[in-house]
């Protein structure tokens, strides 16, 4: 294994126990139901799922109940990883073979909440980039430049990534020097030391997809931080329908994914949930693909079908994307929905765009073929995106006064 570490093991809400099952002779171990003495009533599984372990010694599976008085010694809960994808595994002290019980896919993370302190005015900044992992090529190095000074200018809190954030394949490995080569030697200023939010973009996905979501490049860069969604965003990518019916010379990395249709329901489902409990003041979802865009891609027809109607139902202010390599800005004419494209951290693609195609029904604001990266400063009350290019200059500029509206929002 590449690292073993201890961890608690996953609790119900009652205080746990780890219960030894039956005696397993030379067969797979699926993280399935969990059973005690062939009696599965009212027991957890620790993870459902195809993700299956060939055991080739005789081996004990276990599962986690309410506690019931249990003697729980002799038991210790571990994580480790096989290439790169992480496992949980009760080992009994004393035997000499080790139980792997289940496989811990990025179900388990991908709606993980995460709260980022404000500052002591309440307000919060940020600044988004995507499209960028280029080695510093196409003016990757020079864009990385100017987000260093405005960051020190505005303070900023964190840095998102809009995805495609290795070109042209993602990462080979979690220890692949592209990592360090396209992300930390280039994102070297003071100000952009702070934790950075990354989504996967269609490139991620056609290297080995695990390495980008590994902790493992948490412990070569504290900064970094990658899933699938996160509570306030969903990976777009899985949504393309192109993707998976016509990939012509392309392959992607689909594992945590297929099934499609269930991973899309259950990302959906759990979106919709998370804008409904929503009681902030802002609300931000973020994608690689855009939903409306005059650039190359145009606008994301499934993503106008099933996520569109969501955003539009729960009152989202803003949803920002990368894909497209452009800066642009589009404002929805039948809803406060705003379209930000930030795709233009490295190369983009001069004069490849099409008024006719990608806009819709919504207003046109702003559009730029070259690179740059987009601020974002929140207050309770007022939000502030601008543009900016590869010289630091500012290109384009939005102000939105949440007064205006009657709805509650979050960031």
């Amino acid at each position: 294994p590449d690292r073993v570490t201890p961890v608690e093991p996953p609790t119900t809400q009652d205080e746990t126990s780890i219960l030894r099952a039956d005696y397993v002779e030379d067969s797979s171990i699926i993280g399935g139901e969990g059973y005690e003495n062939g009696d599965n009533e009212g027991q957890q599984a620790l993870e459902q799922g195809a993700n299956r372990i060939e055991a080739r010694q005789p081996a004990f599976v276990y599962a986690v109940r309410g506690h019931e008085g249990k003697d729980t010694s002799g038991i210790i809960a571990v994580t480790f990883t096989i290439h790169y994808v992480p496992y949980f595994a009760l080992i009994h002290i004393g035997s000499t073979h080790s139980y792997v019980a289940c496989a811990m896919t990025d179900k388990l993370a991908e709606f993980q909440r995460f709260q980022h302190p404000v500052k002591a005015d309440g307000s919060l900044s940020f600044l988004v980039i995507g499209d960028w992992g280029r080695k510093g090529a196409y003016n990757q190095s020079q864009v990385a430049l100017q987000m260093g000074k405005v960051g020190k200018k505005l303070g900023i809190d964190f840095v998102i990534s809009t995805g495609d954030n290795f070109y042209e394949k993602g990462l080979a490995t979690p220890y692949d020097p592209h990592f360090k080569h396209s992300f930390t030697n280039i994102y070297s200023a003071n100000s952009l030391q702070k934790q950075w939010y990354s989504v996967l973009g269609n490139h991620d996905y056609r290297g080995d997809v695990q390495a980008q979501l590994s902790p493992i490049l948490r412990k070569i860069d504290s900064r970094w931080l990658c899933l699938r969604s996160f509570l306030v965003n969903t990976d777009t990518t899985p949504f393309v329908d192109e993707y998976f019916r016509n990939p012509k010379h392309q392959k992607f990395d689909w594992r945590g994914v297929i099934p499609r249709n269930k991973y899309l329901t259950r990302v959906l489902k759990e979106l919709r949930c998370a804008l409904r409990e929503s009681v902030g003041k802002w609300k931000i979802v973020i994608g690689h693909h855009p939903i409306r865009s005059i650039g190359h891609h145009g606008q994301t027809k499934e993503l106008i079908t099933l996520l569109l109607p969501i955003l539009e139902a729960y009152n989202v202010d803003m949803y920002i994307n990368g894909h497209d390599h452009c800066l642009q800005h589009l404002s929805s004419i039948t809803s406060p929905l705003q379209f930000f494209t930030s795709g233009g951290g490295s190369k983009a693609w001069k004069g490849d765009f099409d008024y006719l195609d990608g806009g819709g029904d919504d207003e046109i604001k702003f559009y730029y073929d070259g690179q740059g990266f987009m601020s974002v400063e929140l207050t309770p009350t007022n939000a502030k995106i601008a543009f900016y290019n590869v010289s630091g200059n500012v290109l384009h500029s939005f102000n939105s006064n949440q007064l205006y509206y009657t709805y509650s929002t979050e960031m």
